[in-house]
């Protein structure tokens, strides 16, 4: 089975077929359990997922009959314990999408380091080939402000690596529309504001690369306050001397 919470939180058959897990708070505790990553999870923060600061006063039974729903539809995928006050998920037959993405990605980006851009730019593109849209889809809002955060983060760092590789292979100018609409939607990650500066003056544009930096130093300080990082800033320079 494939356990999949990059995109609407589902489970799917070796075949393809999906395991039906109907409605937003069994999902919830499905996406917490296995985020957990086989550690107990305690009915406390299980509660606070599933209700916020309002649990009713049923909480104990409910969370006992989502788990119930759980292992029945799951069956012998995974083993779902009842542990410390809490519940405890290991997947025995199967793959959660979140612990490939993070193989395909640190491989990806270990290839960029050492200077294979090629076996990088393939490794972290099947890694992002693993959201199928908006992480957590289909569970409490309580939930996906609690996680959503570190899981874009990630998700964001694989594409700039991706980028990086890339720029490596000499893509630039397939990249500059790319690059100005993810600066665009991410006017203050100074990592792909370089990037696209890169690009721009690798395509002989060494104004509009200018231009990139001037608006991203505004930005920068005007809504944070604070200078261009190192290497935005090295960015800048590379562009001036000419060396990029």
């Amino acid at each position: 089975m494939e356990f999949s919470i990059l995109g609407p939180v589902c489970v799917l058959r070796d075949d393809g077929s999906e395991v039906s897990v109907p409605g937003a708070k069994p999902r919830t505790v499905l996406a917490t359990l296995l985020l957990a990553r086989g550690e107990a999870v305690p009915d406390a923060r299980l509660s606070g997922f599933l209700w916020g600061r309002q649990a009713p006063r049923t909480a104990g039974a409910q969370l006992y009959t989502y788990i119930s729903r759980l292992r029945k539809r799951l069956g012998g995928a995974v083993r779902l314990d009842r542990q410390d006050h809490g519940y405890r998920l290991r997947i025995v037959d199967g793959r959660f999408d979140v612990d490939e993405f993070t193989r395909l990605a640190a491989l990806g980006e270990a290839a960029v380091r050492d200077g294979r851009p090629e076996e990088g730019a393939r490794a972290l593109r099947s890694a992002l080939a693993l959201w199928r849209g908006p992480a957590l889809t289909g569970v409490s809002e309580h939930l996906r402000e609690a996680e959503l955060p570190q899981l874009e983060e990630a998700r964001m760092t694989a594409l700039e690596s991706r980028i990086e590789a890339d720029l490596a292979l000499l893509q630039h100018q397939r990249l500059i529309p790319e690059l100005t609409g993810l600066v665009t939607r991410y006017p203050l990650r100074e990592r792909l504001r370089a990037q696209w500066m890169t690009a721009l003056y690798r395509c002989e544009r060494q104004a509009d690369a200018l231009a990139v930096y001037r608006e991203g130093r505004e930005l920068l300080t005007s809504q944070v306050g604070v200078e261009p990082g190192p290497t935005l800033s090295a960015t800048h320079r590379a562009v001036l001397d000419g060396t990029l």
